[in-house]
């Protein structure tokens, strides 16, 4: 509520007073907005969290065993949670140090787990593997439930597409040809529960991690069709990827999918005022340009980079005039929920510079009396 009221104190629809009381009836957790300061803390805590450790492991620092090294590392993983829950007691929240302790906790199990599954710290299994994404998969999601970090909710999205994807490759027959369908149907099922979870939800704190995971969908979904990322990946994991990888299965379909989703995404980005949407919609149309790019060379490339940023300015240029006016709809009005002082200012400045105008500026009427040599000296008058 307290991010609320201050998107709309810099919208202007209430004021820096009002603003205040809410802070203050309202209990505010300690985070840190600024991202420099938050990378800061959060190699404090990384110091701290593994001079914790550090500490620790000098109690063993006889012992050889491998049983006594991989319980010393799930030793260091509970005191990442214990530090994650002391720190969320203490009501830090997005602050950097507590960032430290919450990844911290979960990479430092993940190879706990993939330990105690190698029979050979030399040789790594797939049972290895898999194990410790299922379970990087299982406690970064209740990790997010119970903290609310947004890292974790993308790991999350992360591990389980990874999981996901490890199990067909390796344990179903002819699950490399189908993975990218796989992946695919994924995407479209992570995206219809998580529409389905934004429209049933009733605790608004879950809001942003179910949109990411929406977000998230749309983006695999495009690249598990994309025809270079299915080219390049399925060429490594076969091992015959040399100079050239070879054509694929069903190419034409991937060709057509590389360019139909991101017009898709732009056409619904638009009509349904979706700005992230949208953004997806132009990266993934700048990377389906990128993909032909590869495998076709029609034009050089200075000439294609030249011809591409004239249709751009074109496109910019006329659709600016088109919608310049809007109240409504597509406009390029300014948002009262964005910070436009520099384009406002920018603007003020080009006119000004245009124009030749200068500010009035009445000077001040100095204390110092200079001539004569009353005050300053160097008159005529030779008096200090």
């Amino acid at each position: 509520m307290v991010n609320e009221a201050e998107n709309l104190q810099k919208a202007n629809f209430i004021t820096k007073e009002q603003l205040d009381t809410v802070s203050k009836e309202l209990p505010v957790l300690k985070s840190q907005d600024n991202i420099l300061i938050r990378i800061g803390f959060f190699l404090l805590g990384v110091f701290l969290y593994s001079s914790i450790c550090g500490t620790i492991s000098l109690l063993g620092i006889g012992a050889s065993s491998n049983d006594f090294f991989i319980a010393l590392i799930y030793l260091f993983a509970i005191v990442g949670f214990v530090g994650t829950e002391l720190l969320a007691q203490q009501k830090y929240y997005g602050y950097g140090l507590d960032d430290a302790f919450v990844l911290g906790a979960q990479l430092t199990l993940a190879i706990a787990v993939a330990m105690t599954f190698t029979t050979s710290i030399l040789r790594i299994s797939n049972a290895d593997v898999l194990s410790s994404m299922i379970t990087v998969t299982v406690v970064s999601f209740f990790m997010y439930l119970r903290y609310l970090h947004l890292s974790s909710a993308l790991i999350f999205c992360l591990a389980s597409t990874t999981t996901l994807g490890f199990v067909f490759f390796n344990y179903i027959e002819l699950g490399s040809v189908i993975l990218p369908f796989v992946f695919m149907l994924y995407a479209i099922g992570m995206y219809c529960s998580s529409k389905v979870l934004l429209k049933n939800l009733k605790e608004p704190f879950y809001y942003n991690g179910i949109l990411l995971m929406k977000n998230f969908s749309k983006v695999l979904f495009y690249l598990s069709g994309n025809y270079f990322v299915v080219r390049e990946f399925s060429a490594s994991l076969s091992g015959g990827y040399y100079e050239i990888s070879p054509e694929i299965p069903f190419s034409m379909f991937f060709w057509i999918f590389t360019f139909i989703v991101p017009v898709l995404y732009l056409f619904f980005g638009l009509r349904n005022k979706d700005r992230v949407l949208l953004w997806i919609g132009f990266l993934s149309f700048c990377f389906s340009i990128f993909t032909f790019r590869t495998y076709h060379h029609v034009l050089p490339t200075e000439v294609a980079l030249t011809f591409g940023g004239l249709l751009l300015f074109a496109f910019t240029y006329f659709a600016i005039r088109k919608i310049r006016d809007n109240e409504k709809g597509i406009t390029f009005k300014s948002d009262r929920f964005d910070n436009s002082n520099s384009l406002l200012n920018a603007e003020a400045l080009i006119i000004a510079s245009t124009f030749g105008m200068k500010p009035e500026v009445k000077p001040e009427e100095s204390p110092m009396e200079f001539g004569g040599g009353d005050f300053s000296g160097g008159g005529s008058g030779g008096s200090f």
